[in-house]
């Protein structure tokens, strides 16, 4: 059996907290800020909403979420390119390109939040 490198872990780690806080939060964000605001059948009030946005905890919560999501999206991309098109060979740049663009995203989600 081949030896594993200790990284693969936190990646798993990663993968999978990624994928249980997406779905768990995505679909209750989207509930709220696609259908339930737009429709008007939740109607919140502007100050109250710009106060819990404006707070500091909610912007962690949601520099986590986008983060999480971002490392969940980057571990299976990584393993659909490994397996999917069996390109293991191109491991340093597979690598490189999608742990590479999940930090460049949660750098972006962090700018935009703060």
């Amino acid at each position: 059996m081949a030896k594993r490198s200790s990284s693969e872990a936190m990646a798993w780690l990663l993968f999978s907290a990624g994928g249980v806080v997406s779905a768990l939060l995505v679909p209750v964000l989207l509930l709220l800020s696609g259908v339930l605001f737009p429709l008007g059948l939740l109607v919140p009030e502007h100050a109250h909403l710009a106060a819990v946005l404006g707070h500091p905890l909610t912007k962690v919560v949601l520099l986590g979420l986008c983060m999480l999501a971002l490392l969940h999206w980057a571990h299976r991309f990584r393993y659909t390119l490994y397996d999917g098109l069996r390109l293991k060979r191109l491991s340093v740049p597979i690598n490189l390109l999608c742990y590479g663009g999940a930090l460049a995203g949660s750098v972006w989600a962090a700018i935009v939040l703060f």
